[in-house]
């Protein structure tokens, strides 16, 4: 290709100009100087695969969709097992896939249970300075943002809802806890098997009260098997609960994993699949939490490719859901 064929492509590819670009993956690392760790020595700086959507252009606000991987995950597997960048695809917007350090920790789990990450700080602050860096120089549509997590990733997904509402419209969480679940690290796998050893209720709605005007309203969805025996299932009870709060809506006293009745219930049973439940509730017209409980599905993204560890590829396929649900909360426009 000669200079002056270079520079229509790059400007076309910019402009959205001369048919649709390709989608392409690039790769990045991002550094965060609120980004130390209580709980281990390791600079606050971590890798990341950012996709560019088919048709994509710098100067078009497009969404932004960050993907958190599990334990024993990498960007790369999870991004292939959940089949996110053909989601992204469909919807237009690009895809943040950081990847934890094995220095971090070494089982490649993000440190949801660092204090400091607790806090919005830690983790979530090196999470942040990798969406400013992936997206500068790009256009963001900020009304059209989401975090989705797994496990230990959707835990971090939880904590970035809570903790940067102003940068986050939406969350979903599968087999994930709640911000704040474990009062102290050394605590961390008893919640994992027990749920939430806090009242991350009253957390969310003191997160709401703090939160400026921008970052009020969060929606979320949470995906968990029934049959998970590594992060016990009320943990996504518990994370509803946080976030119904941060939303505004009353919580039961007692139970970190009972709920106020839901607005809408609906259960399947599909031919070649697990059976699940989906509750709802809504606040002022607008999709607040969203819960689906799916029957014998483990620890594991329900409808992935279960040539990868933790997927499973029976139905539901909690990709669409994931892509349903953003679809519904982005065209409502901002709380």
């Amino acid at each position: 290709m000669g200079f002056a064929s270079g520079i229509r492509a790059t400007l076309a590819r910019w402009f959205g100009g001369g048919g649709p670009a390709p989608a392409r993956t690039l790769g990045g690392a991002a550094f965060a100087w609120r980004g130390w760790l209580s709980t281990a020595w390791v600079w606050p700086r971590r890798r990341y695969r950012f996709h560019i959507p088919a048709g994509a252009s710098r100067f078009r606000a497009m969404p932004l969709i960050v993907l958190l991987h599990g334990c024993r995950q990498s960007a790369d597997e999870i991004a292939r097992g959940t089949r996110i960048e053909a989601l992204a695809d469909r919807l237009g917007a690009y895809v943040l896939m950081p990847e934890q350090s094995e220095r971090a920790n070494p089982y490649r789990c993000w440190n949801w249970f660092d204090p400091v990450t607790a806090a919005g700080r830690g983790e979530a602050a090196i999470v942040l300075a990798a969406m400013t860096k992936a997206m500068r120089w790009r256009s963001l549509d900020a009304a059209r943002t989401a975090a989705i997590g797994m496990s230990a990733g959707a835990a971090l997904a939880t904590v970035m809802g809570v903790r940067h509402a102003d940068r986050l419209r939406a969350v979903v969480s599968v087999a994930g806890l709640a911000c704040g679940a474990a009062s102290q690290p050394i605590m961390a796998l008893t919640v994992m098997k027990r749920g939430p050893d806090v009242d991350v209720a009253k957390l969310g709605l003191a997160a709401y009260d703090a939160a400026t005007a921008d970052g009020k309203r969060v929606s979320l969805l949470a995906i968990h098997g029934r049959a998970d025996d590594v992060v016990a299932p009320r943990n996504s009870g518990a994370i509803v609960r946080q976030f119904l709060a941060r939303n505004e809506i009353d919580v039961p006293r007692g139970s970190e994993s009972s709920l106020p009745e839901p607005d809408h219930v609906r259960e399947e049973h599909p031919l070649r699949g697990n059976a699940f439940r989906l509750r709802e509730w809504e606040r002022d017209g607008r999709l607040a939490a969203r819960l689906v409980e799916i029957d014998g599905l483990g620890h594991a993204w329900s409808g992935g490719d279960a040539s990868l560890p933790f997927h499973d590829a029976a139905a539901p396929d909690a990709t669409t859901m994931a892509g349903d649900f953003l679809e519904r909360v982005w065209r409502s426009g901002p709380a």
